[in-house]
């Protein structure tokens, strides 16, 4: 999650240059930013048309099954191997991590929230601004998660970056922004790819700063590695706005599953078990009768790390604001607030549909237990207050008051009128 502070368009680049995209989920796309430029009939033909160099990039291993294969073949001016030795990066950014351990960051099943983090004052790129939160497993064993938070207020002239550790998945909060049937949620018409557009200019010193077990190394070329001619293939970048997610809810009484809302999922190798989902709560209407229509308290085998875009979220009246997050780790209790509980038992069971607008919150539920970072614990931003969004709920215990008759008609399918 982070901060932009610039005002872009990620459709606009230079002088109002507007790219195209190509949709599609998990399609095999090709592109061409000259005509001619793809091979036709070969990925790696003796001499490449226009003198172009073949590469591919492999998202998984060449024997993974056939359907599970990632993998793209890139066209381009130079290839990518042409830049002199990686150096560790000077000045480092201490605040990433590569794996979690006992030694870098710390097990803490509390409830932790923090508050947005300052845009800095200083020109911070995306690098300098990044910094772990927290995270499970190793990027040596190729095997878990981390959760990043970010500022940026400066571009990254002359300079390019680089992931070796994982794929990222970036959800601004600043600047411009399934399971079910055959349609709703998240349609793979709305996941947009962007076609080939290539620059072939001199660029003396040109870094690539690349992260790798968690640490930058950097390494110069005299070229700008945006020098892809043509491609092909299903390893690739995309981009999708959220507010096209058509959303599903419970129609008639109970409380849907947060699942529901799932946008991307990490598998494991269990059946059903995510590694990391991708969760969003949008804009939506809520319709249940005879019930607690909040968030239900939870405590969950997955761990849960919420974030809020815009607006605000049904279950935290105060506390829980845009740029801000909050963590509630494996069997770690959470739920609605106090003032979010109260307010929805005054309403009463008379209260008809409700439109929950100008919201976006988001959450990523992994299996795995994660680690909390030494700088998320010790950060000015950290809540400590947090827990006393709950410590006002009392008792409503009593032996006086039993199931409302007609609820329970309703969920015994006898609800009629």
């Amino acid at each position: 999650m982070g901060h932009q502070s610039a005002n872009t368009d990620s459709s606009v680049a230079g002088d109002d240059l507007r790219f195209d995209y190509l949709s599609g989920f998990g399609n095999h796309f090709s592109s061409e930013a000259i005509s001619g430029a793809l091979p036709p009939d070969q990925n790696s033909p003796l001499i490449c048309p226009y003198g172009l160099y073949a590469e591919q990039i492999s998202g998984t291993s060449f024997t993974s099954p056939r359907n599970l294969n990632l993998r793209s073949w890139l066209y381009r001016v130079k290839p990518s191997v042409t830049h002199e030795p990686f150096k560790p990066r000077v000045p480092s950014n201490g605040r990433i991590l590569g794996e979690f351990n006992q030694s870098n960051s710390s097990a803490n099943p509390t409830q932790l929230r923090w508050k947005p983090v300052d845009i800095p004052d200083s020109p911070t790129d995306f690098v300098d601004g990044l910094f772990t939160v927290c995270g499970a497993g190793s990027s040596f064993l190729r095997h878990g998660y981390a959760i990043h938070m970010y500022t940026a207020n400066k571009s990254m002239d002359n300079c390019a970056f680089c992931n070796a550790d994982g794929d990222f998945l970036l959800v601004p909060q600043k600047g411009k922004l399934g399971p079910i049937g055959a349609n709703g949620l998240a349609a793979p018409r709305d996941f947009l790819v962007p076609t080939a557009w290539f620059e072939d200019n001199s660029c003396p010193g040109h870094t690539i700063i690349q992260k790798f077990g968690g640490e930058l190394f950097t390494a110069v070329q005299d070229f700008s590695p945006f020098n892809v001619v043509a491609w092909h293939g299903n390893y690739v970048p995309y981009k999708y706005d959220l507010s096209k997610f058509c959303p599903y809810n419970t129609v008639l009484f109970d409380h849907s599953d947060p699942s529901i809302n799932t946008v991307l999922t990490a598998p494991t190798d269990k059946p059903g078990v995510a590694l990391l989902d991708f969760v969003i709560f949008p804009p939506r209407w809520l319709v249940a009768e005879h019930t607690f229509r909040p968030p239900y308290y939870h405590r969950n085998c997955m761990s849960e790390f919420m974030g809020l875009i815009y607006g605000g979220y049904e279950a935290k009246v105060d506390g829980f604001v845009p740029g801000g997050a909050s963590l509630h780790s494996c069997m770690t209790p959470h739920g609605p607030d106090t003032k979010s509980y109260e307010a929805t038992i005054d309403r009463g069971n008379d209260v008809g549909p409700q439109k929950i607008t100008n919201t976006m919150a988001f959450m990523f539920e992994s299996s795995l237990i994660p680690r909390i970072s030494r700088w998320a614990l010790e950060s000015p931003f950290l809540d400590h207050d947090y827990y006393q969004c709950w410590i006002g709920l009392k008792s409503h215990f009593t032996l006086t008051h039993r199931t409302n008759p007609e609820a329970t008609s309703l969920q015994n399918g006898r609800g009629e009128k």
